[in-house]
């Protein structure tokens, strides 16, 4: 690690709190492609939509391990 990151790092280890987690929200959108408007909509509606199915029953959650277990299970040999 460079000088400078050094110093960057150390710099913002050394804001409160809120700043640092605006900091992260900008560094990581800086790290996305260009979003199509129309795109980001869709993905808006689609993740209301199944937020909607679960709130009412029609589909539902489980847990993060059974899920692995799962794919491993159907995707191994």
């Amino acid at each position: 690690m460079g000088t400078n990151t050094a110093r960057v790092f150390d710099d913002a280890l050394a804001l409160p709190v809120d700043q640092r987690l605006e900091l992260v929200d900008v560094l990581l959108g800086s790290l996305n492609s260009p979003i199509d408007p129309v795109i980001e909509r869709l993905w808006a509606e689609e993740a209301e939509r199944r937020v909607a199915q679960i709130d009412s029953g029609e589909a539902g959650l489980i847990d993060g391990e059974e899920a692995f277990s799962r794919l491993r299970a159907k995707y191994r040999g």
